[in-house]
This record gives C-alpha cells, sequence and structure tokens, in this order.
C-alpha cells in the first residue's frame, strides 16, 4: 500500500467512525467500519489489509478458520488453578506448572541440552501476557519449561479467564499501568510466596513488570533473579507510526479517544460488527503479529482467537494507558540482574527501537533482536525466545553453566 492510498484508508476510518460517533441512527451501518477499527486497536495497530485475503472466497475462508479451531493444539496446556485478589477486589486467575521428579518423563535429547538436568533449582518462572492476549500466548515457551522448572502463567484483568476489573465496571475508571504492576504482585504473593523468581513479560506484560518494580523495588532486589523484557517498551508509545504515513496516524489519534469511549457503551453493536468482519479482521491481525510469510495458519488461527475474545469495552478501557505509560527509570533496578531483551525487527506495534533504548539502559542485558519476526515474535520463532530464555535461566543459576544451546550471538538472532 503506498503512503497516499494508506493515508486515504486511515482518514476514511477517521471520518466514517466519528460519523458513527455523533449519529446513533448510524450505528448499525456503520459497526462494520467500526469493529474493524477496534480490531485493529486490539491487535496494537492503527490501519491494515491482508490483501491475500481478498483471493480466496469467505465460505472457503470461514470453513478454514473452523477447521483450524477443531484441531489447533496450541492454548490447550493447563495447570494447577489458583486466584488472587487485587487490591480493588479483581479476582485475578492464574496456573501453576509445578515440578514433579518423579512423575516427568526422560527429557528428550533438545530439552536435555537445553536446560542440562531433570531436577532444576527452586526458581519460579512468572510469565506476563499482552494486551488483548492471554496466558496461552506463551504456550511453545511453557512447553519447553513444563517438568524443568516451575513457572506461573496468570491473565491480567478482564483478560482471559481473570475477571473484569472490578474498579473499571464500579468506577469507570480507566486501567493504568501502575495498576497491572499491583495485579502482578497480588498474583506473586498468592503463587510465589517464597522463593527466587525469575520475571518474564510480552509488550503490556513488560511494562507490568516495570511498574511492579517502580512500586516494589524491594521485592525486585530481594526475589528476583533476572528479567526477561519481550516486545516491550518503556515509554514514548504516543510516537509509534504502525508503520502508516503521520499524518493518517494523526488523524486516527485525534478521534479515537473520543471514539473507543462510545464504542465501549455499545459493546453489543461492535461485537456484532466485528463477527460480520471477521476477514478484514483476521488480515489485521496476522499483518501486525506476524512478519514472516510463512507462519504457521494455526498459529496464526490461534493468536486471532486470543485477540476476538477480548470485549471491546475492555479494549476502550485498556487503550489510554499505553499513552501515559512511562517506567524507564523504573529500569535501573534491573540493572544488577541478568536481563534479556528481545523483539522482532519487523514488530509495528512496539519496534524494536524500543527494545534498544532499553538495553542502552541496562548495559550487562542481553539485546536480541529477530529478523523476520513482528510483535508476536514468541509464537512466530518460538525456538529464538524459548533457548534465549534457556540461557537466562543458566545465568541466573536456574540451571547448570554451559547447558544452554549457543550460536544466536549477543545482538542479533539467526532463527534456525
Amino acid at each position: 500500500m503506498s503512503e497516499s492510498s494508506a493515508e486515504a484508508v486511515v482518514d476514511a476510518a477517521s471520518v466514517a467512525l466519528a460519523s458513527a460517533a455523533a449519529a446513533g441512527g448510524g450505528w448499525r451501518r456503520a459497526t462494520g467500519i467500526a469493529g474493524a477499527a477496534i480490531g485493529v486497536v486490539a491487535a496494537g495497530a492503527a490501519a491494515g489489509v491482508a490483501i491475500e485475503r481478498l483471493t480466496v472466497g469467505r465460505g472457503m475462508r470461514q470453513k478454514a478458520r473452523l477447521a483450524l479451531d477443531s484441531t489447533g493444539p496450541y492454548g490447550s496446556l493447563r495447570g494447577t488453578p489458583g486466584k488472587a485478589y487485587a487490591d480493588d477486589g479483581t479476582e485475578l486467575y492464574y496456573e501453576v506448572d509445578d515440578v514433579d521428579p518423579e512423575a516427568v518423563p526422560p527429557l528428550s535429547p533438545r530439552r536435555r541440552r537445553l536446560f542440562g538436568r531433570k531436577a532444576p533449582a527452586p526458581v519460579t518462572v512468572v510469565f506476563s501476557h499482552g494486551y488483548c492476549l492471554s496466558q496461552d500466548s506463551w504456550h511453545f515457551q511453557r512447553a519447553a519449561l513444563r517438568g524443568v522448572v516451575r513457572t506461573v502463567h496468570w491473565d491480567q484483568r478482564s483478560h482471559g479467564r481473570s475477571g473484569r476489573g472490578a474498579r473499571q465496571v464500579q468506577d469507570g475508571v480507566a486501567v493504568d499501568i501502575e495498576q497491572l504492576g499491583r495485579d502482578l504482585k497480588a498474583v506473586i504473593d498468592a503463587a510465589v510466596p517464597q522463593g527466587p523468581i525469575v520475571l518474564v513479560g510480552h509488550s503490556m506484560g513488560g511494562m507490568t513488570v516495570m511498574a511492579l518494580a517502580d512500586q516494589f523495588p524491594e521485592l525486585i532486589r530481594d526475589r528476583v533473579v533476572a528479567v526477561a523484557l519481550v516486545g516491550t517498551s518503556s515509554g514514548r508509545l504516543g510516537e509509534v507510526n504502525f508503520g502508516l504515513p503521520v499524518a493518517g496516524v494523526n488523524a486516527v489519534r485525534r478521534v479515537l479517544p473520543g471514539v473507543l469511549k462510545v464504542l465501549g457503551q455499545r459493546a453489543d453493536l461492535v461485537e456484532k460488527g466485528r463477527r460480520a468482519t471477521a476477514d478484514l479482521f483476521a488480515g489485521i491481525i496476522k499483518r501486525y503479529s506476524f512478519a514472516s510469510r510463512d507462519v504457521d495458519p494455526a498459529v496464526v488461527r490461534f493468536a486471532e482467537r486470543m485477540i476476538e475474545g477480548t470485549p471491546i469495552d475492555v479494549v476502550a478501557e485498556y487503550y489510554p494507558a499505553f499513552d501515559n505509560h512511562d517506567k524507564t527509570a523504573a529500569l535501573a533496578h534491573f540493572a544488577d540482574k541478568p536481563v534479556l531483551v528481545l523483539a522482532g525487527v519487523g514488530d509495528m506495534v512496539t519496534p524494536s527501537e524500543h527494545s534498544e533504548a532499553i538495553a542502552s539502559l541496562l548495559p550487562e542485558a542481553e539485546l536480541v533482536l529477530v529478523p523476520d519476526a513482528g510483535h508476536l515474535v514468541m509464537l512466530e520463532h518460538p525456538e529464538v525466545v524459548t533457548d534465549r530464555l534457556a540461557d537466562l535461566l543458566t545465568r541466573a543459576g536456574a540451571v547448570p553453566a554451559g547447558a544452554t544451546v549457543g550460536g544466536y550471538g549477543s545482538s542479533t538472532a539467526q532463527p534456525g
């Protein structure tokens, strides 16, 4: 798409959305456009269309989605369930994958090579997911670590199996990143009351980890032994252009906050619009989630399902948090820890320059830039992410030194 045509698409969508928000009678006609635009926001983007969708019949696409939904294995891993409660009473759902040496089957040569031994050190790895996703977004890493080290996977408030944010429902308060940091603390208190911790966060989950450090520095100092920040940012997200012309992005930003507020109040209509525009929605998700041309269709559909499962009012109440996010100063709390900073070079949601900026403030951190990878790098190139996490566990003392796979270098990963 050329710069002029992309700008035209953005401007047209902005005008249509603004008109829909202003005229109640035009809601039903505009919900298709509105739903598509909110799907863009849910994917962390501002506009875009997957052209290949136009060359395949709608019926065939619907059959393909149903087939992928029925056979896709991704997101099927489950652990021991638990509940934590945030400071406003929100119920936060988590699962624990414990290590039972007696029940662990013999490790495959690859896993033996990655992690070195059957009995890991008593470290718990806590995974935090991104915006409009769920704990299942870590499917591949969870599978690789299962039986090797204790892990905790949780759903952020209003996502996945967690409850709707209490303050958001009762008081109409938008979510802020500080609240997410406190939510993570509640999960740690419930699921990991003692022992060393490795924190892993993707996108909004990385921001959550930074907010935890900002508000609970003593926890970082005393118990956190390593940190992984994947496809995330410490601030200045208002400058991201999502691969679009600046004028087009500015047009969307002028109308989007008000439109989102109105759409959040008409969630039933917008959800119908999202379903009616499923093909466009799927194309947008693929464009802004992945950079490779040959991503497994089952993985793409898996990402679609997670994002589609996020209600429009949740999308709306989270949106303001990102422009206000600035946790650059909090990075100092990680300065003496082993840190992995990893991003896809083709990430248009949290561009890799943001990861480079984080790494520049943490000189001892390992910076890994993955070519041909987009925002959902842990699904697109799971082997790279898993290998680097394994190396981080080694550096943190969770597994023996020299047990991890090498060959990716310290600054630029070459996917195998």
